[in-house]
């Protein structure tokens, strides 16, 4: 299938408790769902991993939110402190503002929302997931901090692929651990030769791949 044309790049800004933050929305022609992006600790709308995933889902023909889960002065403030990069619970706020705030638009409040989580932005999207069970329909980590949910764990009914870098050991054991505390179908993919960040030729790509396949699957998005 020939890629679809896109609309350019949408501003927005949502208000939060605290504050407002700032959100870039992209929605191609018959868009299929939506997919919203958090960020994980230090990172923000700009990161170019997510950015590419992003492009990825919307030349299927998914819409994509990136999101900052940081106001402007918390930004400031974190990138002096790292106060509140892991602060889970805040960051997990700020998800199920932007899950509200799509809820309530006429535009995109129809369309199957998925969530698409990196580091700590993973733990506050499952979290996300746990509060909103009606409208999130899907989540998919990339080397993730889903442990860092807690008890939210138990109460996801989305279903959750986790996926892993195969050298970032330590992370693949704490999404064992988080998985066994799941109750939704949840999928442990681990990517072969990658690290953290999937840095290593090809292995952001696999990310893209597996990610379009959850989502194609769990948002309805699968059209052959």
């Amino acid at each position: 299938m020939p890629p679809t044309a896109h609309h350019a790049t949408q501003p927005l800004i949502i208000t939060v408790r605290h504050g407002q933050i700032a959100a870039d929305l992209r929605v191609p022609e018959r868009a299929l769902g939506l997919v919203l992006f958090a960020h994980g600790s230090g990172s923000s709308r700009f990161s170019s991993r997510n950015r590419a995933v992003a492009e990825f889902l919307e030349h299927r023909r998914f819409a994509t939110l990136l999101v900052d889960l940081l106001t402007r002065d918390e930004e400031r403030e974190d990138a002096r402190t790292a106060q509140h990069r892991f602060d889970i619970d805040l960051l997990a706020e700020r998800v199920i503002s932007a899950t509200d705030w799509i809820a309530l638009s006429n535009e995109l409040g129809a369309l199957p929302l998925g969530c698409f989580g990196a580091s700590t932005g993973a733990a506050a999207a499952l979290i996300a997931a746990a509060e909103r069970p009606s409208t999130v329909r899907a989540v998919v980590s990339r080397g993730g901090r889903p442990d860092l949910a807690g008890d939210s764990l138990t109460r996801v009914q989305s279903p959750t692929r986790l996926i892993v870098g195969g050298d970032d050991d330590p992370v693949i054991e704490l999404n064992q651990q988080a998985m066994e505390r799941m109750r939704a179908p949840v999928d442990l993919t681990i990517v072969p030769g990658a690290s953290h960040l999937f840095e290593e030729p090809g292995t952001l790509e696999q990310v893209m791949e597996l990610a379009t396949d959850w989502f194609g699957r769990y948002l309805g998005g699968r059209d052959g």
